[in-house]
C-alpha cells in the first residue's frame, strides 16, 4: 500500500523493541540448523529479516513486503546474494523454489481467511522445512474495542464504512489450538502458544501513539486532515481511561500475541 493509508517505518518503529521481542521468541523455536532457503512474508524495515540473515550466515534470505515505504527502509540492510527484499503481496507470493525457514511475522491479521493460505505456505515448504507466524492477538483487547465502537458509532460510521477494517474483526486471528489444526492438517508437526506481553510505556498518550503506527493507521486515511483530528483526540480520550497512567507515569499496555509453528518431516 502506497496511500495515505500506507506504512510509516518511523512511526512503526517508535516501539521497536517492544514489536521485536515477539519476533525473538518466535524463532527461537524454529530448530532449522543449515537452511538454504529462508523467506521473512511482510518484511516491514527489514531489521527482523536481517537477524535471519545473521543466524544462518549461509543461507539464501529474502524478505517480502508490499510497502514501499517499507522497502525502502529495509534496504539498509540488503546484502547482495545473501539477503534481498522484493514488493509483492503475502496473498499471491510463491516461492521458486521449496522453502527451508518461512517466517510471517505481525502480518496474518491483516489478511482475511489466512488459514487456507498458511496451508499452501505448508505446501511450500522443503523437506524438514518450518513454518513460523506469530500474530497479534488483541482484537477484543480496549485498544481494537473502542476503535471498531467509534467507528461504528452514528457520527463516523458514515465516513469510515465500519467492516472495512480487517484487523478489527473479533475473529481476525484464531486461537492457539485453531493453529495447531490447521498445521496439523497440512501435514506438520505443529506447536501453538500464546503470550501477553506487559508493555511499559512512557510519554503522553503513549498508548494511541502505539496504535498510531498500526490499526488505528487505515481508519484515519479515510478521513480529512480535520475530520481525522477529531476522531484521534476523541479516541485519545477513551484509550486514556481505559489506560491510565500509573502514579509513576508509565502505562502498561497489555498485548496477547498468538504463535504457531509447524515443522515437515524429512
Amino acid at each position: 500500500m502506497d496511500s495515505a493509508a500506507g506504512w510509516d517505518p518511523t512511526t512503526y518503529l517508535r516501539f521497536a523493541d517492544e514489536r521485536a521481542r515477539p519476533f525473538a521468541d518466535l524463532l527461537a523455536r524454529v530448530g532449522a540448523l543449515a537452511p538454504d532457503v529462508v523467506v521473512d512474508l511482510g518484511c516491514g524495515d527489514g531489521s527482523a529479516t536481517a537477524t535471519l540473515a545473521q543466524r544462518w550466515p549461509d543461507a539464501r534470505v529474502s524478505g517480502v513486503d508490499s510497502s514501499s515505504a517499507m522497502l525502502a527502509a529495509a534496504a539498509a540492510f540488503a546484502v547482495p546474494g545473501r539477503l534481498e527484499f522484493t514488493a509483492g503481496d503475502v496473498r499471491e507470493w510463491r516461492p521458486g523454489a521449496p522453502v527451508d525457514v518461512l517466517v510471517s511475522n505481525a502480518v496474518l491479521h491483516w489478511v482475511p481467511g489466512h488459514p487456507q493460505l498458511l496451508t499452501r505456505w505448508a505446501g511450500d515448504l522443503a523437506p524438514g522445512g518450518w513454518l513460523a507466524v506469530q500474530v497479534p492477538g488483541n482484537q477484543t483487547a480496549p485498544t481494537h474495542a473502542l476503535l471498531a465502537e467509534l467507528v461504528a458509532a452514528p457520527r463516523w460510521a458514515t465516513r469510515l464504512a465500519p467492516g472495512e477494517d480487517t484487523a478489527l474483526d473479533p475473529d481476525a486471528v484464531l486461537d492457539p489450538v485453531g493453529y495447531l489444526d490447521v498445521l496439523t492438517a497440512a501435514g506438520l508437526t505443529a506447536d501453538a502458544w500464546e503470550t501477553t506481553y506487559l508493555h511499559v510505556l512512557t510519554g503522553t498518550d503513549p498508548v494511541l501513539r502505539w496504535v498510531s503506527g498500526t490499526v488505528l493507521r487505515p481508519v484515519l486515511s479515510r478521513l480529512s486532515g480535520g475530520d481525522a483530528d477529531e476522531f484521534t483526540a476523541e479516541y485519545a480520550d477513551a484509550l486514556r481511561r481505559a489506560y491510565p497512567a500509573r502514579p509513576d507515569g508509565t502505562t502498561v499496555l497489555p498485548f496477547r500475541r498468538v504463535f504457531a509453528l509447524g515443522h515437515r518431516p524429512d
